[in-house]
């Protein structure tokens, strides 16, 4: 799951500078728009994103049976996992947000889009998103106690709502919500898998 995240660092062109302004190595992303750290950002937080729910709460998985799989509902089964890229390309080509609100937005429809699908992963999908935004809280919150400038040097808030959350703007953790709303439950939409208690002692 983290390699089939990694690749969408290279989307950072579409939110350098809209979005932020980051230093990079090798002031990449100045120069570029792209960086290596937002692959290795993202190749980080999809598997996080995938396995944090299963680790908290103790759950492994079996694969679905072939009666499950003939559910109407698996009918748009292929067409459902597209659904973020589907929205996010429609919101950048239609409107003229910010692309984080596009992005935002093509997560949460993603997470719904779950929800209608695998209706079994319902509180994954939520509880997911709420642990991955704490997650990303703590994550964001130290990286303040040691460079408290670091969102006034780089956001651009004045395309922004300039709301922040203890120093943290609300874009950032309406990201990790909806991101951890969709790829909380991902692998398990993707590769046919039901979730069951683990067996294991610790």
């Amino acid at each position: 799951m983290s390699l089939i995240t990694m690749p969408f660092g290279l989307t950072e062109p579409l939110f350098v500078p809209e979005y932020w302004f980051p230093p990079s190595l090798f002031n990449l992303a100045e120069k570029t728009g792209f960086d290596i750290e937002s692959l290795i950002f993202s190749f980080a937080i999809g598997g996080i994103g995938t396995i944090l729910y299963n680790l908290i709460f103790k759950r492994d998985h079996t694969i679905m049976n072939d009666a499950d799989r003939k559910d109407k509902r698996h009918k748009l089964h292929n067409y459902i996992l597209f659904v973020p890229i589907i929205m996010f390309i429609i919101m950048v080509l239609f409107t003229s947000l910010n692309h984080i609100y596009c992005g935002i937005i093509g997560l949460f429809s993603g997470g719904l889009a779950t929800i209608y699908c695998r209706p079994d992963l319902k509180g994954k999908v939520f509880v997911g998103g709420i642990l991955f935004t704490i997650l990303y809280f703590i994550y964001f919150g130290s990286i303040l106690v040691f460079y408290p400038q670091y969102v006034e040097l780089y956001w651009n808030f004045k395309n922004l709502t300039r709301i922040l959350l203890l120093g943290i703007p609300l874009e950032e953790l309406m990201f990790a919500f909806t991101f951890g709303m969709f790829w909380s439950g991902l692998y398990e939409h993707l590769y046919w898998r039901k979730l069951i208690k683990s067996n294991k002692n610790n």
